[in-house]
């Protein structure tokens, strides 16, 4: 029994040498297998120096314990005292890796694989690791000789004989060995079949790199020809169960556990295609059908067992596909996009755990680099290395890459790959997640040499590299286009002019000749202005690549600079708020309109900004709207100048909404683009129409003020129609109003009617005077008579007209007709004298409704231009705006009497109200509110992107491809919009024929 003095002792000695449990290591130290060697003055020191003393003593008490007869205890226990070298590798192994030490208890004598390392065997290839699998005729045997030589790995590796990039290159070279080993096994059990084929197995990716995990998927290609006079199909199928004996050997689980899973999947076709190929079928698969990633992953492919010679075959027949890859159309974007999928598939609780796969981590660092070298590639084979850090190094030595940006991924990404090597040789499990359990952290700390306090270390140090790599992900494409024009750093390789133009290219930028003079004038000189612009370019750069239009993006840029360059505020806002720079980039982009509203006024980028609140781009309320026009009116010297006060104001907010628009479609880093469709509709429809009536109201004030003063002779209203009055216009949307007056007491008739009729004609003049600024056309035409009726009436006019003539189509109209400026009075009374017209007591007659569908077949027929494709015109194509918005307005108009929610000018807001109502069921409700939303959405988009209004998709390719990243459609996709569209529409004219026709 121990004195307690004496326990109190070595108590304190356990908790120095960084044992957790002291009391459990004191019971483990007294027990009989430690006998001979538990005085042994460095056997602490030894233990203390392991990432987890008390799994180290643990481990070893369990091999002392499983020495099959003292002699072979009492030979181990001498060793240990008398050899360090296989001290600390024993016992590092024991205190890094639970299961090899469960291995080491399962096998007692395979620690004689670690008590001497020669010269030649410090850094084992293929062939050192063939002849340790060399007995194994079984599965498994094969297990027990593939732990034994990954013991020896690991002991390397903990005690730092061999390096990250050693390590992983011994480990798969390890794997090459063990598929050979399987494959002998599988051959040996089907001689008949092994006889009639030749198959070669190409590793694929970290292992095909050579940059192989502890535990990790070994991804393969199988390739299969018929020995001379063998028949094809036989050939094939025999290598086909070949090659799944193979895969079952390595991936089944048996006493001895398992090795690691054969995956095939990476295969042409995946899951679905056949396990092995010819040669011949390989590669016609890649001509014709391959995908982008496809060629990605080609970049680690290396033949590694069975018929070498043809697995080399394969390599040179698919070698100048992989490297034309970067030719093809959409390539860097559909590279990222690949990125993005996998970042979007991470379960949101383990995000922040995901050492592998999360922005920041090991797979940013690996598309980063194999993107440049698929780019540049091509015409430089010092970069066709499958090793990532090998491929790193040679992209630093060709200038692709900034040799300090490069110096920097290599540690980060060293320190990233030893973090997740050590978690997976802790239970020899794959996986890529940092343990949450202190315990776990403090033993992975320790493992990587952090010693002081090894929790908090880790954290500081995984947190740090991750944040340095998600910095240079993007950076590292763009930088160096930076250095080849403003050679910002000398004596550096830099990239060639050629490279650039290359790397422009594939990134999407239409014109690199002239992209590259923009860089070069926004990022050379030693002004602050370019010191700012060199660190936000490389980002910019990128985000204009992820448009449809880079050239266009970046050429705005400058123009934008080059405008507000000199002015402090402006390169503040991009620096320091971190959503103005994305916005901005997104903003000149995406089309015409909003970067010309821009270039008439600059200092809009303010609104970029994250502003009070991150509100900087939240459309304004009317009242605030109504505020600074007309007091902008009021300080104005006359009504030109008062109309183009109102008209800036227009402007500007036309920007801010649009701006809104784009952002919340496309997304930016921080925020997804937004999920409700109809909302964003809804937001734009509100903001201009809203934006509309202002500029009116501020107009008709300067015209009364300056033509009379403060008091016009008689009353005067304009009322919002169509698109107007429902709260629907469109960027390009005329605005449809209806002019209406009433006298002042006293006043005569033809002289309100006169001061009415000059008011109309000097509203319109104003607001159609030639300008930069973005023209608002008024339109009458749903007046009274129409065309030939006066363009402005008194109260009591319309009432005789209503009275008298009017017809269905007028009371159709005016369900949409709503105050929008002038004098508030009379515009409540127009709507008391037009509501019986549009809600009907007792709805429609038979007649009525005949005549509407009269009206809106003849319409279809007429106005539909000729040439338009009707499955993809927005406005009166099938299942379009027209079909939608005359099925909810003849709901409208049968039944608005008895059903107040019906009562709006809004399309959206009566066909909820109409299935709230149960006129419509919920799925055709939902049926139409797509389609129409989807309608509405082309046509903003089609603005947003040409710079003029339009009612169909665009011709141009380009300009289709921004109206698809608008709608959500990445490159490449413009087919699936339109068949969206068209599947979309098709579906609400179904329910049009139903509703509107009765078919």
């Amino acid at each position: 029994m121990t004195a307690p003095g004496r326990r109190s002792s070595t108590f304190t000695r356990l908790l120095r040498h960084g044992f957790t449990d002291p009391s459990a290591a004191e019971r483990l130290l007294e027990s009989t297998e430690l006998a001979p060697i538990r005085n042994d003055p460095v056997l602490l020191e030894a233990l203390g120096a392991t990432a987890d003393p008390d799994l180290a003593l643990q481990g070893l008490v369990r091999l002392l314990e499983a020495q099959p007869e003292p002699t072979a205890r009492r030979e181990l226990t001498d060793t240990l005292i008398a050899a360090k070298p296989l001290r600390d590798r024993l016992l590092g192994v024991l205190g890094a890796s639970a299961a090899l030490g469960d291995h080491l208890a399962r096998q007692p004598r395979d620690w004689h694989a670690l008590v001497m390392y020669e010269p030649r065997d410090l850094h084992p290839g293929v062939e050192e690791f063939e002849r340790g699998l060399a007995e194994a005729t079984d599965p498994v045997a094969l297990r027990v000789s593939y732990r034994r030589c990954l013991l020896s790995i690991a002991a390397r590796d903990v005690c730092g004989t061999t390096d990250l990039a050693q390590t992983a290159a011994e480990l798969a070279d390890l794997a090459t060995a063990t598929l050979r080993a399987a494959l002998a096994i599988a051959r040996a059990a089907a001689p008949d079949d092994a006889a009639l084929c030749r198959l070669t197995v190409i590793a694929m990716g970290k292992c095909g790199g050579h940059e192989l995990n502890y535990v990790s998927d070994v991804d393969v290609i199988f390739v299969g020809e018929a020995v001379d006079g063998a028949d094809e199909g036989k050939a094939l199928r025999a290598a086909t169960k070949l090659a799944a004996h193979m895969m079952r050997i390595c991936s089944e689980t048996t006493v001895e556990g398992s090795i690691w899973p054969v995956d095939a999947n990476l295969r042409p076709e995946g899951r679905n295609g056949p396990l092995v190929r010819t040669l011949a079928s390989h590669l016609a698969y890649y001509q014709r059908w391959a995908k982008t990633w496809e060629f990605q992953a080609l970049l680690k492919a290396r033949p590694v067992a069975g018929d070498l010679a043809l697995g080399a075959e394969y390599v040179t027949a698919l070698e100048p596909l992989v490297w034309k890859a970067a030719e093809r159309e959409n390539f860097v974007t559909d590279v990222q996009k690949m990125r993005r999928r996998v970042v979007e598939n991470i379960p949101a609780a383990e995000i922040d755990r995901e050492l592998k796969l999360a922005p920041g981590g090991l797979r940013d660092v690996e598309f980063a680099v194999q993107l440049l070298q698929l780019v540049h590639g091509r015409a430089d084979i010092s970069l066709r290395s499958g090793t990532t850090l090998v491929a790193l190094q040679a992209l630093a030595a060709g200038g692709y890459v900034g040799r300090e940006d490069a110096a920097r991924l290599d540690d980060a990404y060293r320190f990233l790959r030893t973090m997740e090597h050590r978690i997976q040789l802790y239970r020899l499990r794959r996986t890529h997640l940092v343990p949450v359990e202190e315990a776990d952290q403090r033993r992975l700390g320790r493992s990587m040499g952090l010693r002081t306090d090894p929790v908090a270390e880790l954290n500081r140090e995984w947190k740090r590299h991750a944040t340095v790599v998600r910095r240079l992900h993007e950076k590292l494409f763009y930088r160096p286009l930076l250095d080849a024009v403003a050679q910002l750093a000398p004596g550096e390789a830099r990239l060639s002019a050629e490279a650039a133009r290359v790397r422009l290219v594939a990134l999407g930028y239409v014109d690199p000749a002239a992209a590259l003079r923009h860089i070069e004038a926004l990022a050379s000189g030693v002004t602050r202005k370019a010191a700012i612009q060199r660190t936000l370019l490389p980002v910019l750069l990128g985000w204009f690549a992820d448009s449809a239009d880079p050239d266009a993006g970046l050429l705005n840029f400058r123009k934008v600079s080059d405008a507000l360059g000199r002015t402090p505020w402006y390169l503040r806002l991009l620096r320091d708020e971190g959503a103005a720079a994305e916005n901005l980039a997104r903003v000149l982009s995406a089309g015409r309109l909003a970067p010309d509203l821009l270039m008439r006024a600059p200092e809009a980028v303010a609104l970029l900004g994250d502003g009070d609140g991150g509100s900087g781009l939240e459309p304004r309320e009317r009242a605030h709207l109504d505020q600074e026009i007309l007091a902008a009116v009021g300080r104005a010297d006359d009504v030109v100048q008062a109309v183009t006060f109102a008209r800036g104001v227009r402007r500007r907010e036309l920007f801010r909404t649009a701006a809104s628009d784009i952002v919340g479609s496309y997304g930016t880093e921080t925020q997804p683009a937004e999920a409700d469709q109809g909302a964003l509709v809804d937001r734009v429809g509100g903001a201009v129409s809203d934006l509309t009536a202002a500029t009116l109201a501020g107009t008709l004030r300067a015209v009364v003020r300056e033509g009379w003063g403060d008091t016009l002779p008689t009353r005067f209203a304009v009322i919002g129609m169509g698109r107007f009055g429902g709260h629907e216009l469109g960027y390009g949307s005329d605005a449809d109003v209806l002019f209406v007056h009433e006298p002042r007491e006293g006043v005569p008739e033809r002289e309100a009617s006169e001061a009415a009729n000059k008011v109309v004609s000097e509203m319109r003049r104003l607001l159609q005077v030639a300008s930069s600024d973005p023209p608002l056309l008024i339109d009458a035409d749903l007046r009274p008579e129409g065309k030939s009726g006066p363009l402005v009436r008194s109260l009591n006019s319309y009432e005789a007209y209503y009275r008298r003539w009017s017809l269905v189509w007028e009371s159709q109209a005016l369900l949409r007709a709503e105050p929008v400026a002038g004098d508030e009075e009379l515009g409540r009374r127009f709507i008391e004298l037009i509501d019986p017209l549009r809600y009907p007591a007792e709805g429609l007659g038979d007649d009525a409704v005949r005549e509407i569908r009269r009206l809106k077949a003849r319409m279809e027929s007429e106005r539909l231009p000729r040439g338009a494709d009707p499955t993809l015109h927005t406005k009166l194509g099938r299942g379009g705006l027209s079909d939608v918005e005359w099925t909810v307005q003849l709901m409208q108009l049968q039944h608005g009497w008895v059903e107040p929610g019906l009562r709006t000018t809004r399309t959206r807001a009566a066909l909820a109200a109409a299935c709230a109502a149960e006129l419509i069921s919920t799925e055709d409700a939902e049926t139409l509110d797509e389609a129409w939303v989807l309608a509405t959405r082309v046509r903003n988009a089609v603005m947003l992107v040409r710079g003029r209004a339009g009612d169909t998709f665009p011709s141009d390719p380009r300009e289709l491809a921004a109206v698809g990243r608008y709608l959500g459609y990445g490159p490449g996709h413009v087919g699936d919009m339109l068949d969206d569209y068209r599947r979309t529409t098709r579906r609400a004219r179904g329910v049009v024929d139903l509703l509107f026709y009765g078919a």
